[in-house]
């Protein structure tokens, strides 16, 4: 599933072709994704002005010009297309086309650009809803703050994981604590803070937590930088990969040698929570 990484990296793609346009006609070909679209969804879009687009945690909010947000989530396949365009930023190497047959919303704007939303696996999902009710909708209700802005800092993060006695991937993966972090920058940052995954959350002294705290900024800007990372279905809007993936220091590296200078250590797997941990027993404790 696309991470925070991935989903600001699309954010940042639609940008420049939704932010103050006007959308001329938007239109569904099915009913539903993950769930059922609002009733007159497609209707309730057409016309409408984007006056912002943000990101929060793995959603897409676009401010429209009535007061509505319109929400997107990728899903694990979910991948907007951006047609009749120059590439945009992020010289990558390029994935196959989407199949058309998996397109499921179409959108064209007043100035010609036409975007297309597909998802072979139809686990995203789009909502309508007012922007005073953003923060108790059952999307965002509870969510911690985001990873890097200014509400996540050192002492919240001290406070949220103080007495915890689940393990520190648990803990960071936990929504209510911080926003967005997923699976691959969890073990990614933990390895640079030199953190096992395993470890007791509420049991890591005042240095090593501020390590981790720089970790997990450092590696989200990076990964953003570079686009993202592409395993298997993610791509920005113009169809290029991200880049990331070439930077993993853990993830997916199992029984490979440790990239810490002077480690030697081997990268171990293990599954944590249904979801697969790689770390160095040598240089992680």
């Amino acid at each position: 599933m696309p991470e925070l990484p991935e989903v600001e990296t699309v954010r940042r793609g639609l940008a420049p072709v939704l932010v103050g346009r006007r959308i001329k006609r938007a239109a569904t070909k099915r009913a539903d994704l993950r769930f059922p679209f609002p009733e007159k969804f497609a209707a309730r879009l057409t016309g409408r002005r984007v006056d912002a687009l943000e990101r929060r945690a793995k959603y897409i909010l676009a401010h429209l010009d009535d007061g509505a947000v319109w929400i997107t989530h990728l899903g694990m396949t979910g991948r907007w297309s951006i047609l009749g365009q120059k590439k945009q930023p992020g010289d990558f190497y390029y994935s196959e086309p989407p199949n058309p047959a998996h397109t499921h919303v179409v959108l064209e704007m007043e100035e010609g650009a036409r975007l297309e939303f597909n998802d072979p696996r139809r686990f995203g999902y789009m909502d309508l809803i007012a922007h005073d009710a953003l923060p108790v909708h059952a999307f965002f209700k509870g969510m911690g703050p985001e990873p890097l802005g200014n509400e996540f800092h050192l002492p919240y993060l001290k406070k949220a994981l103080a007495g915890k006695k689940t393990s520190i991937k648990a803990a960071l993966l936990d929504q209510r604590v911080v926003a967005g972090l997923g699976n691959i920058y969890v073990v990614e940052a933990l390895h640079r803070a030199g953190i096992t995954p395993t470890k007791e959350a509420g049991r890591i002294g005042a240095q090593r937590l501020e390590k981790l705290f720089h970790a997990i900024r450092v590696v989200l800007e990076e990964a953003i930088e570079a686009g993202g990372s592409t395993l298997s279905d993610y791509a920005q809007v113009d169809g290029a990969q991200g880049g990331f993936q070439h930077a993993f220091r853990v993830y997916d590296r199992e029984g490979e040698r440790c990239a810490t200078a002077d480690c030697g250590g081997t990268i171990a797997r293990a599954v944590q929570g249904g979801r697969s941990s790689f770390w160095c027993p040598r240089c992680q404790r």
